[in-house]
């Protein structure tokens, strides 16, 4: 084999080729996104998740059962169907796509207004009667090369439907840094998302104080967000094939609808 080595921004170069890391693929779009709660306009960061077309109906229950429920980032969301395009993809025949809003605007939203977010992991969090207790399982941005809540929901380890029956489950969340002094602009932040529909907080620490059992580096403070695939796991619960490809592309908020409007 040829050698190998690691750019400054996290890629690894084997024989010619680039393999990028999480870590890297997540900086790049943070810094793309350009979405403003305050105006409702710009870029955010999308998850594109495909189906038969035939599973369509359920399909859409089921994420307007997630998403009414507050477990996903925002209600706002495109539907494409057989020959549409996005990114760089195209629908194929009997399919149906899905581009629902990535955890990872969130970052890029924070990163706009001034404030150095540092993703860390994505994860599995224990709900024990409707609070989050503990993250159980995680699996680091710098370690994989591909979405680790992608990772995990393949291994079905979810209980995200049972979590919404009982109160007691596992959900995807992901796990961010920020420095402790930009706690105001944080708060004043996440604020106005969630005034614009972006209510995917699941917790927000104190400064140097660990977070759902996790420790956070000194003089910062840790934020939770609910995983943007969460409806698809609850889909995948239920035995219909779906297909993600998690922080797929970015897309102007103008193109997305409330679920409820489907």
């Amino acid at each position: 084999m040829g050698a190998s080595c690691l750019n400054g921004r996290g890629v690894l170069l084997l024989q010619n080729s680039r393999i990028q890391f999480t870590s890297s693929k997540i900086e790049d779009l943070m810094f793309r996104t350009t979405f403003n709660p305050k105006t409702m306009e710009g870029d955010v960061i999308v998850n594109l998740s495909l189906i038969h077309k035939e599973d369509f109906e359920d399909v859409l229950k089921i994420f307007s059962l997630a998403i009414n429920s507050g477990l996903a980032v925002s209600p706002m969301l495109k539907v494409l169907h057989e020959g549409d395009s996005i990114g760089d993809r195209v629908i194929g025949k009997d399919e149906v796509g899905f581009a629902t809003v990535c955890s990872i605007t969130i970052d890029g939203i924070l990163l706009k207004a001034g404030v150095m977010v540092k993703p860390r992991f994505g994860g599995l969090v224990e709900i024990r009667d409707g609070a989050p207790i503990r993250f159980t399982n995680v699996l680091t941005y710098q370690s994989t090369t591909i979405d680790p809540l992608e990772v995990l929901m393949s291994q079905e380890l979810t209980s995200v439907m049972e979590m919404l029956r009982t109160g007691t489950g596992k959900i995807l969340a992901n796990l961010r840094e920020a420095p402790m002094v930009a706690r105001d602009v944080i708060d004043n932040t996440l604020s106005d998302m969630v005034d614009a529909g972006i209510t995917g907080i699941l917790e927000v620490g104190e400064p140097n104080t660990r977070i759902l059992d996790v420790p956070v580096e000194r003089d910062h403070l840790g934020i939770v967000v609910i995983g943007g695939t969460n409806p698809m796991a609850i889909v995948q619960e239920h035995g219909i094939p779906i297909r993600t490809n998690a922080m797929s592309t970015l897309l102007n908020i103008n193109e997305l609808k409330h679920i409820n409007e489907l």
